[in-house]
């Protein structure tokens, strides 16, 4: 299991798992994206390149997924493949997908931003909090 939704009132908080922090936020941008649109559909035929710096850990974990937030409005890519590389403050990552295509992509919750709200990165219990707001 990459990810799962925990109960919250409005928005979408998700508690994403792997055995490196590399591996937790690429199962983060998979939920991100996976609470827009079922993932399963979506073709790896594109990519984008994302490397960012950050003064902490939480901080370069929002950062990267506003920016693939950023990219999806933008350009309107949906991702369902990540390549995540973390070391220290610094991410160097590759998201795979294509266009949103709403014949192809159902449409599930418009996620707004990702907040610093309840988050929370757990290295010993090899998982991490975040909340989507929709």
């Amino acid at each position: 299991m990459r990810y799962r939704l925990l109960d919250h009132t409005a928005d979408a908080l998700v508690e994403a798992y792997g055995e490196t922090i590399s591996e937790r936020y690429a199962n983060a941008a998979f939920a991100l994206f996976d609470q827009m649109t079922d993932v399963s559909t979506v073709k790896p035929v594109g990519e984008v390149k994302v490397v960012l710096s950050a003064d902490d850990e939480e901080q370069l974990l929002v950062d990267f997924l506003q920016e693939l937030l950023f990219i999806h409005d933008t350009d309107g890519y949906v991702f369902n493949d990540f390549e995540v590389e973390v070391a220290g403050l610094n991410l160097e990552a590759v998201a795979r997908g294509e266009k949103f295509d709403p014949s192809r992509h159902p449409k599930r919750s418009v996620v707004k931003g990702v907040t610093y709200h309840n988050l929370k990165i757990d290295n010993k219990g090899k998982t991490l909090t975040v909340l989507f707001d929709v």
